[in-house]
């Protein structure tokens, strides 16, 4: 300790300890007076003082409700020195039924929402009284039952805890952030709780697994199920940590899907928004329409309008479920204040456990006060007797002695309190006590001290009455399970591809590489219109569901997804939008399949594979290498090939050569690559004799030859006098037909 003129005394300190021991206090308090809850009653300080502040103001369920600002203002004023904003957003929670299982505070006004629970009103608006339940926290405090300590200005008491009759802190559960530490304890049933409050009682080394026989899972004020399984919730009541999954309920109307309950603490109108938005973003084309029917006689009603009658509801709503707050994962982080008023993270038997130890010795304190009062009245009453017994001398004594206590003290060996007390006693209503009367009572007192000391000396009886008392609460306050357990699947997100509804589409592909999507497969691509100086390159058919292949001038192949292609009905978009081909390079050629399709692929110098369109998708924007072209070739519009051995391909030269051999004469490769020979096109002819085309039919089927815009039929009969073998020349078609532009399946 030093001194400095002009200074008071001070104590210096370093700076790192001083530091070290501001945060630690700071963390301490925040820790045990406002973010976690005590074992005994399951509140916070805040709470515990709104509770105590509306008893003091008379606010009980029978009474008429006043003011919130009134209660507010007491709270703060006499108990809990800070903002009353904090204070009253508290006591808001405390009245929400949608926030708490079992509210503590009936409000009048507004209160707010499910869907958005801080729209309250001020204060100064809403009214509120103590709920019905709030006596399981607050009947036997004047019983000595707590301990008091002073409030914060010295001037009035609060108790330390409230005489809490049922587990509170199972019941409502809170959520709260300290100094490292926090506490997310979900709320429970009341029947299912006291249940296995009496098993433990019973049987004091039941298990956690056996108390999870009475408590099968938190039951949150909300109709939504809980999905987690049975043996995560035991795991999670085993080590006081974990996580649970509840899940949004639906049902069918009319072709609509009605969803009646959401999960806690989740929002139709931000469930809405959500599923909007991927409406708006095209994410979600199984959906029409969305609508929030909600009302007072239903609380939730989501309505789900689906585009139609084959959309899978099960699918539709898994994929909602993944992507939307219809299905919501709580923490469990089962941290509260002990009784040795140490924070500590407890498992479910322990935390039973020593809720019971709580309400045991609050059950004894109550017996120990009310024996305590028991025994001053029959003390009282045995002076009373006694007066009676000597009324007349009594009288006497008050009217002439001087000093009447001593003297009826010491004549009747009175005790101070007993002579105090008859020397209140209004004469006249002396003269009219009655030794039966006065016996009556004595006798039912001394028979409820009988009672209370044989309960407080057998820790049997102590017991039993913790039981019958606990089984009483349980019929008064509880009710049936709200939130049922029923273990699923957690939801997965459905691909792009699952979520379109599969719907014939025409792919059209122009001569500068715009690209776009008509619906329907009866599109003749030739009547579109196209932007100036530019026109048709190739079409192709295919479904909304499927991936498009391109392939460029370098044999390049690229895939995107058939449902993002612009629509038809204007000019479409450039692929180089999409990807990055080479430089100089031109889109030639496309395709739209099912993954798992075999396809043929040709160039046009006669060289072509067959491989599976899975192995021609790619996400890089530059492509991926599929076909080798010599020079000069180009990639021609590829067949898809089937599954049977007897189908055939036919290859026609754009001389008019044609050629038709079984598939399973040319190879399947994974990796593309060159291919083998089609058809023989001479090397001196390579220049001005192109294959035209390529196409595979099934047996007995014809192929459709268009030359110079007009077409020629080849009938199955024709084509097989046209069978060969791979790499052949192939016959000539007839004359006229001998400058080939395509071929088809007839």
């Amino acid at each position: 300790m030093s001194k400095t003129p002009g200074y008071q005394s001070f104590e210096q300190v370093p700076l790192k300890d001083y530091a070290e021991r501001a945060y630690l206090d700071y963390s301490m308090y925040v820790v045990l007076d406002r973010a976690l809850p005590f074992i005994g009653d399951g509140l916070k300080p805040v709470q515990r003082r709104i509770v105590y502040a509306m008893s003091e103001l008379g606010l009980d369920a029978q009474a008429k409700p006043k003011k919130s600002a009134r209660t507010i203002g007491d709270v703060i004023g006499k108990f809990h020195p800070h903002g009353d904003s904090a204070a009253y957003e508290a006591m808001v929670l405390m009245a929400q039924p949608f926030s708490y299982r079992y509210p503590l505070i009936e409000g009048q006004g507004n209160f707010g929402s499910q869907d958005d629970p801080k729209s309250f009103a001020a204060m100064r608006y809403t009214e509120a009284k103590l709920s019905k339940f709030a006596e399981s926290l607050l009947s036997e405090i004047g019983q000595g039952t707590v301990d008091w300590a002073a409030n914060f200005d010295g001037t009035l008491e609060e108790p330390s805890w409230l005489p809490a009759r049922l587990p509170q802190v199972l019941l409502n559960g809170t959520t709260g952030i300290a100094v490292g530490m926090a506490t997310d304890i979900p709320p429970h049933n009341v029947r299912e709780v006291v249940t296995a409050c009496i098993r433990l009682l019973d049987d004091p080394n039941a298990t956690v697994r056996d108390l999870c026989e009475h408590v099968l899972g938190p039951d949150y004020p909300t109709d939504a199920e809980i999905i987690t399984p049975r043996e995560e919730l035991l795991k999670i009541y085993e080590t006081g940590a974990g996580s649970v999954r509840a899940r949004a309920v639906y049902t069918r109307e009319d072709g609509n899907i009605v969803i009646t309950a959401l999960p806690y603490q989740a929002s139709a109108a931000k469930v809405q928004e959500q599923i909007a938005n991927q409406m708006r973003a095209k994410k979600l084309p199984l959906l029409e329409d969305v609508r929030d029917e909600s009302d007072h006689q239903n609380a939730v009603r989501l309505v789900l309008v689906p585009r139609s009658n084959r959309v899978d509801a099960e699918e539709l709503m898994g994929h909602l479920f993944a992507t939307t707050d219809l299905e919501k994962s709580y923490r469990v982080n089962l941290n509260m204040i002990g009784l040795d008023g140490r924070p500590q993270l407890k498992d479910l038997r322990t935390l039973l456990n020593e809720w019971l130890t709580f309400r045991t010795d609050t059950v004894r304190r109550r017996l120990t006060f009310r024996l305590e009062k028991v025994e001053k009245r029959l003390h009282l009453l045995e002076g009373l007797r006694i007066a009676y017994l000597n009324l007349d001398e009594v009288i006497r004594i008050i009217r002439t002695e001087e000093e009447p206590r001593a003297k009826l003290i010491s004549r009747f060996k009175l005790s101070e309190t007993q002579a105090d007390y008859i020397l209140d006693t209004k004469l006249r209503q002396l003269a009219r006590l009655e030794e039966m009367k006065i016996r009556g009572e004595m006798d039912e007192l001394e028979e409820e001290r009988a009672r209370i000391n044989s309960t407080l000396k057998s820790k049997d009886r102590l017991k039993m009455l913790v039981k019958d008392e606990l089984r009483k609460d349980a019929d008064q306050f509880g009710d049936k399970r709200r939130s049922p357990l029923i273990a699923r699947a957690v939801a997965q997100a459905l691909s792009e591809a699952d979520l379109m509804s599969s719907e014939p589409v025409t792919i059209v592909l122009s001569e500068k590489g715009w690209i776009r999507s008509a619906k329907g497969h009866e599109i003749d691509a030739s009547t579109l219109s196209y932007r100036e100086g530019d026109s048709l390159r190739a079409s192709c058919k295919g479904r909304s569901t499927q991936q498009v292949v391109f392939f460029d001038s370098e044999g390049r192949a690229y895939a995107t997804p058939a449902h993002s292609l612009p629509s038809a009905r204007g000019h479409g978009e450039p692929l180089t939008g999409r990807f990055t081909p080479a430089s100089g390079a031109r889109f030639d050629a496309l395709i739209a399949a099912d993954l798992n399709q075999k396809v043929l692929i040709a160039s046009s110098h006669g060289y072509g594979f067959i491989t599976r369109f899975e192995n021609l998708t790619s996400r890089q924007k530059a492509g991926k290498a599929m076909v080798s072209l010599t020079d000069g070739a180009h990639v021609l519009a590829p067949a898809l090939v089937g599954d049977s051995s007897r189908d055939r391909i036919v290859a026609v030269t754009n001389a008019g050569h044609i050629l038709m051999f079984s598939v399973a004469e040319l190879p399947e490769l994974d990796k593309g690559g060159k291919g083998n020979k089609i058809i023989e096109i001479p090397k001196a002819k390579l220049g001005t004799e192109q294959l035209a085309g390529v196409t595979v039919i099934a047996d007995g089927a014809s192929v459709l030859i268009w030359s110079n815009g007009r077409k020629l039929t080849r009938t199955w009969n024709d084509l097989v006098e046209l069978q060969g073998v791979r790499a052949e020349r192939g016959s000539l078609l007839p004359r006229g037909y001998t400058r080939v532009d395509a071929i088809e399946p007839g």
